[in-house]
């Protein structure tokens, strides 16, 4: 009797160890999902044959290999310090070739150096993944995923996964105020094109969530015109450059309120509006409090506020990283790149709204 009640008891402890095994893959950690440009691309673009690209030192100096990787960063960008925050390895590269299997499960990130809101942002770097096709490989990557643990699982992991995404500099700098008279700028003036790319910003933000995206962390614009690249070119004195300041100005107000009627529509608040804008002035207008020496010239680069031209091996190089808060001409170092992050998580309706990513992660796991 006891010899059978023993059997049936290792018995039950193999069913539930393989029950529990089957759970366990079919609903893993919660994943991260990332799109937009280069201040997110962690190295889609070593993959394509494009000029928007961070694979030669000195960028990834601080990175844990101390190797390029793709990131336009010194070190770590924002999307891996989000994965750190969460307790999740960063996710690959969606072309990278390591992103199969049990990899799959951890996420992806789909941005690439040198896109926009607008397919036409950009076209000067020849290959990117335009944000409709980022959307399109991610529509990919779910049937990869349903392949693996199967279409419930992969929908499950989708519908609670974290979603960043980091699009709208590049329609700016790269598209209406790249060249005198651009195109879009001989199309609309300033105001018509801030309110058309907010139009385009909202079908894209429906698609992501048609696609399952249901919490998505959405970045507005920084302050453009105070970018050592900008300043190079249009500051005498270190002051931000007013117009696309300007641009800015109008542009972050109008996506918050985009954000807020989509989740009005929607009946439940799936986007959140990250201030990036306020995160960056902050340490802009106040380096020191923040340990920085100055917010106005980069780490990398050369000629004036060594903003002129790419980051490469031959440019100017500052010995200690954490005291800058630009990495390059356009890209926040690792060290700001943290700030950022500790907003994300913590900041107020000042910088996180309608709540912060802490608030979201409780809030989810009372569900």
């Amino acid at each position: 009797m006891a010899s059978s009640l023993m059997l049936c008891c290792s018995y039950i402890l193999m069913i539930n160890l393989f029950v529990g095994f089957d759970l366990a893959y079919a609903q893993p950690k919660r994943a991260f999902f990332v799109f937009g440009d280069s201040v997110a691309d962690n190295g889609n673009n070593n993959f394509l044959t494009t000029t928007a690209r961070a694979d030669a030192p000195p960028y990834g100096i601080d990175f844990p290999t101390h190797e390029p990787t793709g990131r336009f960063s010194n070190g770590l960008n924002i999307p891996d310090l989000t994965s750190e925050r969460l307790g999740l390895e960063p996710s690959l590269p969606y072309l990278s070739p390591l992103l199969v299997g049990e990899k799959l499960l951890v996420g992806a990130n789909f941005a690439s150096a040198g896109v926009g809101i607008l397919n036409d942002t950009g076209f000067q770097f020849l290959q990117i993944i335009h944000i409709g096709k980022q959307l399109d490989l991610f529509n990919q990557y779910q049937q990869k995923l349903s392949a693996q643990i199967g279409a419930e699982g992969a929908k499950q992991l989708v519908n609670k996964a974290i979603v960043l995404i980091m699009l709208g500099g590049n329609d700016f700098v790269n598209n209406y105020y790249l060249v005198p008279f651009s195109a879009r700028s001989r199309q609309f003036s300033l105001p018509n094109y801030v309110t058309y790319l907010i139009s385009e910003y909202k079908k894209i933000l429906q698609r992501l969530y048609d696609l399952g995206a249901r919490r998505v962390l959405v970045t507005g614009t920084g302050p453009m015109g105070c970018a050592p690249a900008e300043l190079a070119l249009k500051s005498r004195n270190g002051d931000c450059d007013a117009e696309l300041m300007r641009a800015a100005s109008l542009y972050n107000p109008q996506l918050v309120q985009m954000i807020t009627q989509l989740n009005r529509e929607i009946g439940d608040d799936v986007f959140i509006a990250v201030n990036a804008h306020k995160m960056h002035m902050d340490f802009i207008t106040n380096p020191k409090a923040f340990g920085f020496v100055t917010a106005k010239d980069a780490c990398c680069g050369q000629g004036r506020f060594n903003g002129i031209g790419l980051c490469t091996p031959i440019s100017k190089l500052c010995p200690n990283r954490n005291l800058y808060a630009f990495w390059d001409a356009f890209h926040p170092s690792e060290k700001a790149s943290r700030i950022i992050v500790q907003q994300m998580f913590i900041g107020s309706n000042l910088y996180m709204n309608p709540m912060n990513l802490s608030t979201v992660l409780a809030m989810d796991s009372m569900v």
